[in-house]
């Protein structure tokens, strides 16, 4: 099965779903079970409630992160980013690198109770690419796939129309958790509601608005090999509640009303790290960075020179600390330190130097100020036009655009950071009316540039390049890095794209997410996967 070609842009898919997701998170206070657990049960509150709970439609880290306690993976990716078997136990790869052979575990049943095997794998690839399925992320994944061969019940053969050497990065993630075949037939067309997986919780509920409850896994054995509880959850469920305001799902943490509070507000992580009975935990995001996107093809971002001016004249370092209090790290580079393929040579190759900003402005014509101190030129004001929506700034992104509109300021560059209704957004970025758009995506994986500026990763081929950059140079560099499987190889390639990002001023990093977990100390086990993504399997109450 080939994957659909008429997929709507990236993001016009996700502003759809946040849309929807919008119409039905009102928000709601914590709920009734106090800190007793529940009977075992671990009460977890976070931001943001799921618009899916079918890990191959939704593109959402929420979706991800409960997913990958229900959802297991053909195979593992570890902290040092080697892969390791999971429900695969061993893979061979064609000489061509266009065909992957998975040899699957043995004894691995769903939750409804069917068994595992290499028909699983194939049905839940095919529904990944369906027309029907409309996936808002997984299927760009995987636009190379062509199809799964049933060998036999424990072999399955992948066919590639090209050698894609991220392959097993993207099977290791939640996001190709694998289905029961099963449910994706008898629940067609409402798997967002009904997630069926193998994982050590089973979905039980999700009262809309207010929680998701998932229940032990009574018959788990076959965690991966990073687990250190190799049988089923040592608590007896996870309830999820929906608390999206930072104050109230902090107040829930701290009153014991829930255990465990995802998203902490930087702000709060001093009164956490003070207050007794309480730990942060912590995990740095692999991907890329919180990152203003600048359109390279209208003026008066066209002319490198003005490029270079804006990235040299905001004190990101001062700006980043001032905001977040050390809880995430200024962005050097379009990758994340927590990606394989980070170039550590770009830390200090843009430092702030507003005498260059101005030398910049002032040889690309800029030399006239206004009676408000901006830089104009043929007596038109240096603007740059930088929509947002507010449901899209987490991590008080807002204040942080006020930060960097007031950074230009100084050196006369005018940015008018303006908040837009989802529809008037929705129009600018898909039309490419604008010269700023900023986002920041997780995935372990530095093939993430590619999609970012890859010239044929523009929305309407399900890619991130929102303002169609064409680079001849990075359009090689990264897609080479896609076929060969020489790690050394690939690290050159991505270090070289990374500079050249930088020198093109293609790009503006700001700063390195972090997932921020607070927890009660009686919570123990909690862990991360290599997305930072939060595991509660290995997770237990201590009196």
């Amino acid at each position: 099965m080939r994957p659909r070609t008429h997929r709507t842009t990236t993001i016009r898919r996700a502003l759809v779903s946040a849309l929807a997701l919008a119409s039905v998170a009102t928000g709601c206070g914590a709920g009734s079970g106090g800190g007793d657990g529940r009977d075992g049960r671990i009460v977890y509150a976070v931001d943001s409630q799921p618009d899916c709970l079918d890990p191959q439609i939704s593109p959402y880290d929420v979706t991800a992160a409960l997913g990958r306690n229900i959802f297991d993976s053909l195979v593992s990716m570890d902290a040092e980013g080697r892969i390791r078997p999971w429900l695969a136990t061993s893979w061979q790869i064609s000489g061509d690198g266009r065909a992957y052979t998975f040899r699957l575990r043995d004894g691995v049943r769903f939750h409804d109770g069917t068994a595992f095997d290499a028909a699983a794998v194939k049905a839940t690839l095919d529904h990944t690419v369906a027309p029907e399925t409309k996936s808002q992320y997984a299927a760009g994944l995987i636009s190379m796939y062509e199809g799964a061969t049933v060998v036999d019940a424990r072999t399955v053969r992948v066919a590639l129309s090209r050698p894609y050497a991220p392959l097993l990065q993207v099977l290791s993630t939640a996001t190709f958790g694998i289905q029961s075949p099963t449910a994706l037939r008898a629940n067609r067309g409402r798997t967002c509601l009904k997630p069926v997986g193998s994982g050590p919780f089973v979905f039980a509920g999700w009262a809309r608005n207010r929680r998701i409850d998932l229940d032990r896994n009574p018959h788990y054995a076959w965690a991966p090999p990073e687990a250190e509880n190799r049988g089923p959850a040592r608590v007896a469920g996870l309830t999820v509640e929906f608390i999206p305001e930072a104050a109230s799902r902090f107040g829930a943490l701290s009153s014991g009303q829930v255990d465990v509070a995802a998203a902490v507000p930087p702000s709060h992580i001093g009164r956490l790290r003070h207050a007794d009975g309480f730990r942060l935990l912590r995990a740095a995001q692999p991907g890329a960075p919180y990152t203003l996107m600048l359109n390279v093809n209208r003026a008066p971002l066209d002319d490198p020179r003005v490029r270079r001016a804006l990235q040299r004249s905001i004190r990101l370092d001062a700006l980043v600390k001032a905001l977040y209090s050390g809880a995430y790290e200024r962005a050097w580079s379009t990758l994340t330190p927590a990606t394989a393929g980070y170039a550590a040579t770009t830390e200090g190759s843009w430092p702030y130097d507003p005498e260059e900003a101005a030398r910049l402005l002032d040889e690309a014509g800029w030399t006239g100020r206004d009676e408000d101190g901006y830089r104009t030129k043929d007596g038109k004001r240096l603007t740059l036009h930088w929509p947002y929506m507010t449901s899209l700034m987490r991590d008080q992104r807002a204040l942080l655009g006020q930060g960097i509109q007031a950074e230009a300021k100084r050196a006369g560059i005018e940015i008018r950071f303006t908040a837009l209704e989802p529809g008037a957004y929705l129009e600018k970025a898909i039309g490419r009316d604008a010269d700023i758009l900023a986002f920041s995506w997780n995935r372990a994986e530095p093939d993430i540039m590619r999609s970012y500026f890859d010239s044929a990763q523009t929305g309407d081929k399900g890619g991130s390049n929102a303002f169609g950059v064409k680079d001849a140079r990075l359009d090689g560099w990264l897609r080479e890095a896609t076929t060969t499987r020489d790690p050394a190889r690939r690290a050159a390639l991505y270090a070289r794209a990374q500079t050249r990002v930088n020198e093109e001023a293609l790009a503006l990093p700001v700063y390195a997410p972090a997932t921020l977990v607070g927890a009660a100390d009686r919570v123990r086990g909690v862990t991360f996967d290599v997305q930072a993504y939060p595991r509660f399997h290995d997770a237990r109450l201590e009196d």
